[in-house]
């Protein structure tokens, strides 16, 4: 965790650090807290719009919509060298999670 809190977010990595500083109070980031949310908005959104995929295409393709923009937020986020392709990542692997949540009735 120090190395991605390093790389990505010095400044809450440097509050880790500071003895002085609270535990409760060394995540206090608002991008940190964008990187984490994007994932669960993101699969909030897409959701919304596979059920009507999925009522009109099926949920096979509800299935590989969802999984081939899984697979390249894995790809985008392990060649990620900057915050923004980080929320680029967390935002393609919500969109996967919410095509692949859905199911036919």
């Amino acid at each position: 965790m120090d190395s991605f809190l390093k790389r990505f977010f010095p400044d809450v990595y440097q509050k880790k650090q500071d003895t002085r500083v609270s535990h409760y109070c060394a995540f206090d980031s608002e991008l940190l807290t964008v990187f984490t949310s994007s994932l669960y908005i993101a699969g909030l959104v897409a959701t919304l719009f596979a059920s009507s995929v999925t009522r009109r295409y099926g949920r096979r393709t509800s299935m590989l919509i969802g999984g081939t923009v899984f697979i390249a937020g894995s790809v985008f986020g392990g060649a990620a060298v900057n915050v923004f392709m980080l929320l680029i990542n967390r935002i393609l692997l919500g969109i996967g999670l919410g095509f692949t949540n859905q199911f036919k009735r």
